[in-house]
């Protein structure tokens, strides 16, 4: 059994993912790029707000090292009144307001989305590629159709895993990620828990129920081969299944 899906091979110099309840003095960033920034970045390069009913995507992301660094906002108060001959407003004064933001190095990415279809507009991006921020330009080094095919054995790493693997095997870090926001809704945000993978695990490791039937998963063939297995996928949808919760 096999699949075609789209690969898209990115690479950038920074990135970050700010948590969304942090508000003041830092602003600490994700590993991982949360689902509703996938959604964001394909959005992006299309060119519209597409639906997300049935979109699907898996990926696998790596970054040199994280580091700190210091940014300012820049907060101006106004008066009711105008300047003179002008309908520009008074300002009274203005504050400068460091804070700490933790920044993601040398990121790469491959990611994974079940439109082999839009091949041409991730091409041929109708805006400017980026990944987090708006400041942290991406580069797409490849675009691709590739057929994915169904194993016994794989291996996974550097990627968002469904929240149920935790009870699975003993690797990865749970936490709660913006999965989609609905622009059509006040961009009303919605949650979903995950796993973040970043150290390798094989399909073997995978805690099975007693007397169940033998697993089959996604795998990429033209991955690196592990001991004679390649790269796992997960897939994730934006909006298909049950959600979280609202935040």
């Amino acid at each position: 059994m096999s699949r075609k899906v789209l690969k898209v091979a990115a690479q950038g110099l920074t990135t970050s993912f700010r948590y969304p309840h942090f508000m003041h003095g830092v602003q600490p960033t994700f590993e991982m790029p949360p689902p509703a920034t996938i959604y964001g970045h394909i959005c992006s390069a299309l060119g519209e707000w597409v639906d997300p009913t049935g979109v699907e995507f898996a990926y696998h992301f790596t970054y040199l090292r994280r580091v700190d660094e210091v940014e300012h906002t820049h907060i101006v108060a106004t008066s009711s009144g105008r300047l003179p001959g002008t309908q520009l407003p008074k300002v009274l004064e203005g504050a400068v307001n460091p804070f700490r933001r933790t920044i993601l190095y040398g990121p790469r990415l491959a990611l994974y989305i079940n439109r082999p279809e839009w091949e041409g507009s991730f091409r041929s991006p109708r805006y400017a590629v980026v990944l987090g921020r708006s400041q942290d330009l991406f580069t797409y080094t490849s675009v691709t159709v590739v057929e994915l095919a169904q194993a016994s054995r794989a291996y996974f790493e550097h990627t968002l895993a469904p929240y149920d693997l935790g009870r699975r095997i003993a690797r990865g870090v749970a936490v709660l990620m913006p999965r989609f926001l609905d622009y059509a809704n006040r961009r009303t945000p919605y949650f979903e828990r995950y796993v973040m993978v970043t150290r390798r695990f094989t399909s073997e490791e995978l805690l099975q129920p007693e007397g169940s039937p033998p697993e089959k998963f996604w795998v990429d063939p033209s991955s690196p081969e592990v001991d004679g297995a390649r790269l796992g996928l997960f897939f994730h949808s934006f909006v298909d299944g049950p959600w979280e919760g609202v935040g």
